[in-house]
């Protein structure tokens, strides 16, 4: 039996809504996988900024902790020079200060004189030459010549040698240095200085240890230490 026209118009509508329905069904499905695969897609692009974010904070907080403590090292260090320095001034003011008491030992004749005749007879031991030089101010030549006098009995019944002492008047000590006396072998290849100067410098090089626990207490860097 032939379809009527009306019944044909039917099924073509029937048809078109069923492909309608079935072409919507299919946009709704492929924009939600879309929405779905944006919305993903999305997350992993926030997550991985925030990744970066964090990992570029992270990296800055590291650098500013980094200048943070150079900076307190490096003030540390700056500080630690500045009381060195201060220290160090200190130390050299004692000392010039101990040089300029120095001056005042030759005042003392008697004090001075028992001076010389030490340093005179320390000089030839530690020479123990046969022949030896010994130099002094040009104000000093007839104490070194005592003092030469009473050293050499001194040192022969010390040494059990035979020495011969020779005051120098040619080359002489500054006479504003503050005294003593340099002791030379004969051939002046070796010296001894015995001036007052040179045995401040030594006794101060030796008891700086000392100087500086008295001054400013002990180091505690070194409280392992002798």
């Amino acid at each position: 039996m032939a379809l009527s026209d009306v019944d044909v118009q039917k099924q073509i509508k029937h048809m078109m809504a069923f492909i309608e329905q079935e072409a919507n069904e299919k946009a709704e499905e492929i924009d939600a996988k879309a929405e779905e695969e944006f919305n993903i897609e999305k997350g992993r692009l926030v997550q991985t900024q925030r990744l970066k974010i964090m990992e570029y904070y992270e990296k800055k907080e590291k650098q500013i902790e980094q200048q943070k403590k150079i900076q307190m090292s490096t003030m540390r260090n700056q500080a630690r020079l500045k009381v060195l320095r201060a220290r160090n001034d200190l130390i050299s003011e004692l000392l010039n200060d101990a040089k300029l008491r120095l001056s005042r030992i030759v005042t003392d004749p008697k004090f001075y004189q028992g001076l010389l005749d030490k340093l005179v007879l320390q000089g030839l031991l530690r020479l123990l030459e046969p022949v030896v030089i010994v130099r002094c101010r040009p104000q000093d030549h007839l104490l070194v010549e005592a003092a030469v006098q009473r050293a050499i009995p001194q040192y022969t019944s010390v040494s059990h040698r035979c020495v011969e002492v020779q005051v120098d008047k040619e080359v002489q000590l500054a006479a504003d240095t503050t005294g003593g006396v340099e002791v030379y072998s004969s051939d002046q290849r070796i010296m001894v200085s015995n001036t007052l100067e040179s045995r401040l410098d030594l006794l101060s090089q030796q008891k700086m240890p000392e100087i500086r626990k008295a001054l400013f207490g002990a180091n505690a860097n070194r409280k392992f230490f002798v």
